[in-house]
């Protein structure tokens, strides 16, 4: 099944470029420099992935992934990809704070965008599993639902996926390398600090509540332990 993309730039000639670029890899796009005009499409095509520009002649690329977030249910979360000329440290860490699943920044190879989108795809798109427990706790892979005491936990695909691969991995030690490939498919050189901000993000979310599940193995990584 082909994939359907919503790449959302204001440059037109790039605009032009990644949708034709993006087209002849194999998916499907959709494409404008509008935020507000993303949002419109993103509603009615419910799209497998946006490339998003953080810096739009109307809405910036944080609000509009913000809007998008708001607006969707529990486990429906669309992935999002930053592409933008916004290259410095603080900004790669506000996209992926904000809900991005990853970033890339201009200027940037064709063949590796393509890659990552890729990635995204594979990893929230994965094949259906068993419901995944741990206590209180249930992942559903096929209705991408997690639910903690029986009350459903809104999770951004990439937070979906973390939380998944430590389900299927309950008590046992995963180390960061082990995580950031995985997750982000990654080999190590990548910003090992992604995990440790994702995790944080899960436990605010599916871990607030006592028996605690996730848990910090110092110098080594995270383990998510089902109580006893």
């Amino acid at each position: 099944m082909t994939a359907d993309l919503l790449v959302v730039e204001d440059d037109p000639t790039l605009r032009e470029l990644l949708a034709a670029s993006l087209r002849f890899a194999g998916f499907a796009v959709s494409a404008t420099a509008s935020g507000v005009e993303a949002l419109r499409i993103a509603a009615e095509r419910s799209p497998d992935l946006v490339v998003l520009d953080v810096m739009l002649p109307d809405v910036d690329g944080f609000e509009v992934l913000r809007r998008l977030r708001v607006g969707a249910a529990p486990g429906r979360d669309v992935p999002v990809l930053f592409l933008t000329a916004r290259d410095a440290g603080e900004d790669k860490v506000a996209g992926l704070t904000a809900g991005g699943d990853d970033y890339v920044t201009k200027p940037f190879r064709l063949e590796e965008l393509i890659a990552r989108i890729r990635a995204i795809l594979r990893r929230t798109n994965g094949s259906p599993r068993e419901v995944l427990t741990a206590g209180d706790l249930e992942l559903d892979p096929v209705a991408r639902l997690v639910t903690r005491s029986g009350e459903p936990v809104p999770l951004s695909p990439t937070e979906f996926t973390l939380l998944r691969f430590l389900l299927e991995n309950t008590d046992r030690v995963l180390t960061r390398e082990q995580i950031l490939h995985h997750v982000w498919r990654y080999d190590f050189g990548g910003d090992a600090s992604i995990v440790e901000s994702y995790i944080s993000y899960l436990r605010r979310k599916v871990d607030n509540r006592e028996p605690k599940l996730i848990h910090t193995v110092r110098g080594v990584g995270y383990v998510l332990r089902a109580p006893r």
